[in-house]
């Protein structure tokens, strides 16, 4: 059979670059979020998850967030921004050109109309742009229901037939007044269904690749289909039946814009690999196909160097050849069979040219180590391949005597460039599809790594328990924590658990590849979250400042807070203590402001400590030697003479009553000024 793949298909420029903006970002890091599907392809989807792309219902927080290649609408992106997140815009750039055109015309007075599917979400998110006032148009009914209207701007969905689209506006356009009509079908698109339009008027069979819900790879079905009614809509050569496409001389391949070249490949080659001839070769080499009795028991006449003749009890007798005998091709007749032996063999061909029946040992081996293989397949068994050669697309092998096939996406769980390195190796490989008519197996060794990663992924989960402390390792840092590998599985200590002190960044106290002990906070093993706490494992400021301090200590400190009544000053544990106003100077001082700056390291000295208030009282004059106090004391200049004393009285009310009290500065009086939290 002959193969043409149309001049135009799979990835257009607007997925393309999708798939690399979302790549790139993952690569950078593993909290990428995306709504929906990024493209209508469920392989590309389905890499794009194994990459660690993550789906979400909510907005997240704080999160890289990528906007589809279809687009979304400015309140999607507005909610999205509003939340802290980086939005990351993958939407087609032929849709942003269009987001400008109908904007255009909105602000002018038109009435916008899109020609496509309403649940679309390019159509959504076109709508959104204009206050979701668009006339959304699905066919020529509803087309000619829109009647004796002005100002009307009609656009299509990108991937729409044009001469469809051509239709519904002309009916619009024959019932209203000043409408002008914008081809936005996206050139890509066209180009795409011109090709297949082309390829489908010179073959015998057509096959559409690309996603189920795709609507491009739709358009080009249906376009296929009216020239050539042997059209088959495939998502990847898993879906392709070779016993339907053997009959056919000529086939065309064509693929929506969702599709990777990459699954273009592997159908591509795996029709080669099984091409007319080859497949033909396996149904006259079926005798299940060909011979109504397949496999008969024999007796061996006489063995010689190079075959073995077989009485089979028909008018001739059989011959087995050294190439037919065994799936060894180092092994002698002799050192299998001998004369008068009783054997099973299995019918080539009933005269080989001169008469004799053409036997096979091989092939009756063959056929037990199939019956083998499928048991194998059924029972989810693996079995160990040995690569032969390399072929597009992949990799083949054999194993038990069968030819297997081993796609390049299933040899490991990353993308492998180079896949001659294989051959010869002998590789354990799950069967992940057998075929029991044509004999054809595929294999895969990336299933088998699936497993075991989520073996011990599931055995580090078995050890993980809340309160329990554990040992990790710091695998990255981000501004709001650190994600701490835990042996397969990763956990987040959040910046607020880092440490006891406030910090900025996890950076200030950790770094990346450090081993630290933490402990498991919470965990929810359904959707992969362990918070840990690193802060919890050491003592808390107050308690370290207890065990290092005692009243009547000198220490150093650093300003940060001034107000009327006092100073705040941050020890060197990370606790503050209260410097009341009356303890800066001997001398009056009006404002503590006066006296000091933010930021200014002095030292003080601890008048009293409340362990159970977590309140310290310090001193800033009492630092100072008494003869010093004594010398910068204030003196009075004038001599004044006492008053004479008056007679007490009871005040007239609360006010005069508080006004007459001596100003109380005891300690308790101090400290009421201020309180510390437990973080502090």
């Amino acid at each position: 059979m002959k193969i043409r793949i149309a001049d135009n298909a799979g990835f257009c420029f607007g997925v393309k670059r999708a798939v690399e903006m979302t790549t790139d970002q993952l690569d950078k890091s593993q909290d990428v979020y995306i709504k929906g599907d990024l493209v209508h392809n469920r392989h590309v989807v389905e890499k794009m998850d194994k990459l660690g792309l993550k789906h979400y219902e909510d907005y997240p927080d704080s999160k890289k967030v990528i906007i589809r290649s279809h687009g979304a609408t400015p309140k999607v992106k507005n909610d999205i921004i509003e939340k802290n997140n980086d939005l990351i815009d993958c939407t087609c750039p032929v849709l942003l050109n269009i987001y400008k055109k109908i904007i255009k015309y909105y602000n002018e007075g038109y009435k916008i109309i899109i020609v496509g599917n309403r649940s679309h979400p390019e159509i959504i998110a076109l709508n959104g742009y204009v206050q979701d006032s668009a006339i959304i148009v699905e066919s020529e009914e509803e087309a000619s229901q829109i009647k004796n209207q002005e100002k009307l701007y009609i656009i299509s969905q990108t991937t729409n037939i044009y001469s469809y689209y051509k239709k519904i506006s002309d009916i619009i356009v024959s019932n209203n007044k000043d409408v002008v009509v914008s081809n936005t079908i996206c050139q890509a698109t066209s180009k795409r269904q011109d090709s297949c339009v082309e390829l489908s008027k010179r073959v015998d069979a057509m096959i559409v690749i690309g996603g189920l819900n795709s609507s491009n790879t739709k358009k080009l079905y249906e376009l296929a289909s009216k020239n050539c009614e042997n059209t088959f809509w495939v998502e990847s050569y898993e879906n392709l039946d070779l016993n339907e496409f053997i009959k056919y001389n000529s086939i065309g391949i064509t693929a929506g814009a969702s599709t990777p070249g990459w699954i273009i490949e592997e159908v591509v080659n795996f029709m080669e690999n099984y091409s007319k001839d080859e497949f033909m070769e396996q149904v006259e080499g079926s005798i299940t196909k060909i011979y109504p009795k397949d496999i008969v028991k024999g007796e061996i006449i006489y063995v010689t160097d190079d075959e073995v003749i077989v009485n089979i009890n028909y008018k001739s007798d059989g011959i087995v050849k050294l190439d037919e005998l065994s799936t060894d091709p180092n092994v002698k007749p002799k050192d299998l069979f001998e004369e008068g032996q009783e054997i099973e063999v299995y019918v080539i061909k009933l005269d080989d040219g001169e008469g004799n029946v053409v036997l096979s040992t091989r092939r009756v081996e063959g056929l037990k180590n199939w019956q083998k293989l499928l048991k194998c397949y059924e029972d989810g068994e693996n079995v160990n391949v040995t690569i032969t050669k390399e072929v597009k697309g992949g990799l083949l092998g054999t194993t038990m005597g069968i030819v297997a096939f081993l796609p390049g996406s299933q040899i490991t769980t990353y993308y492998v460039k180079d896949l001659k390195q294989f051959i010869g190796q002998e590789m354990e490989c799950r069967i992940i599809s057998a075929d029991d008519k044509k004999r054809r197996l595929v294999v895969s060794r990336r299933v088998l790594e699936e497993e075991e990663q989520q073996k011990k992924i599931d055995e580090v989960w078995d050890t993980i328990e809340v309160d329990k402390v554990i040992t990790g390792k710091v695998a990255r840092l981000t501004d709001f924590g650190a994600f701490i590998n835990l042996g397969g599985v990763d956990g987040l200590v959040h910046v607020s658990d880092i440490s006891w002190n406030r910090i900025k960044h996890p950076d200030e106290v950790l770094t990346v590849g450090d081993d630290i002990d933490v402990i498991v906070l919470r965990k929810n093993k359904e959707k992969n979250r362990i918070s840990l706490g690193y802060k919890q494992l050491m003592k808390k400021p107050f308690e370290l400042f207890l065990e290092e301090n005692a009243v009547g200590d000198i220490v150093k400190g650093t300003v940060v807070n001034l107000v009327d009544f006092g100073a705040f000053v941050r020890l060197k544990e990370g606790v503050e203590g209260l410097v009341h106003v009356s303890q800066i100077s001997d001398e009056h001082v009006e404002k503590p402001s006066d006296e000091l700056n933010l930021n200014d390291e002095i030292e003080v000295k601890i008048l009293d400590i409340d362990p159970e208030e977590k309140r310290i009282a310090l001193s800033i004059k009492e630092t100072k030697d008494p003869e010093e106090r004594k010398l910068s004391a204030p003196k009075e200049e004038v001599q004044r003479k006492p008053a004479p004393r008056r007679e007490r009285r009871e005040p007239k009310n609360e006010i005069e009553g508080f006004k007459n009290q001596e100003l109380d500065t005891s300690i308790g009086a101090l400290l009421e000024d201020f309180e510390l939290s437990d973080e502090e």
